[in-house]
C-alpha cells in the first residue's frame, strides 16, 4: 500500500496537506492532514518531518497504544508508526484538531480551517477520518505488505 501526503498550505504554526492512497488507477483521497510547521532547524515536538517516503509499522507498545486500545477497543491493533525519518522518532498517525495537538505526527481529519486565518490551522471530525482509513492500513500491514507513505513539499518550502 502506497499513501501520499501532499503539502499545501504552510504557515507560522501549522502544515495542511491532504491524504491520499495511490492505486493503479490513479490517487483516492482519503482526508485532509494537519502537521507542525517547516523548520530549517528542528525543534524537538514542533517541526513536521522532512519530505521523503518512509514505512509505516504497528507501534504496539506506549502511551497513544494503551489509550487507543481503550478508545478504539474493536479496530486498534497498534499505532501507524512512521519509521525511520532522520532525527526524528515515534512520529504517528493519529486523531487530533490542532497544531497543539502533534509533535511532529500526522493528524488526519474530515474537515479542515483555512491556516491562513486561523493561525494554528485546524482539522475536524478527526475520529471520524480516522477510524475510516485506519483499518484498510492495518489489514495492509496485518497482511505482511509493504506501507509506505510520501510526503511532498507542493507548498513551496524545500526541506
Amino acid at each position: 500500500m502506497r499513501l501520499q501526503v501532499l503539502r499545501f498550505s504552510s504557515q507560522a504554526d501549522c502544515t495542511h496537506g491532504l491524504l491520499f492512497e495511490l492505486t493503479d488507477i490513479g490517487k483516492r483521497f482519503l482526508c485532509y492532514t494537519l502537521e507542525d510547521e517547516h523548520r530549517a532547524f528542528k525543534v524537538k515536538g514542533e517541526t513536521r518531518i522532512p519530505s521523503g517516503t518512509y514505512n509505516i509499522q504497528l507501534r504496539k507498545e506506549g502511551g497513544f497504544h494503551s489509550r487507543y486500545n481503550k478508545k478504539y477497543p474493536s479496530i486498534h491493533r497498534g499505532m501507524l508508526h512512521v519509521v525511520d525519518v532522520p532525527n526524528f522518532e515515534y512520529i504517528l498517525i493519529h486523531t487530533g484538531n490542532t497544531d497543539e495537538h502533534t509533535a511532529g505526527c500526522l493528524i488526519v481529519g474530515d474537515s479542515q480551517e483555512n491556516n491562513l486565518i486561523l493561525r494554528d490551522g485546524f482539522v475536524g471530525k478527526s475520529v471520524n477520518a480516522y477510524k475510516r482509513i485506519y483499518p484498510g492500513i492495518v489489514k495492509a500491514l496485518e497482511k505482511e505488505e509493504e506501507v509506505t507513505i510520501e510526503y511532498i513539499d507542493f507548498d513551496g518550502i524545500k526541506d
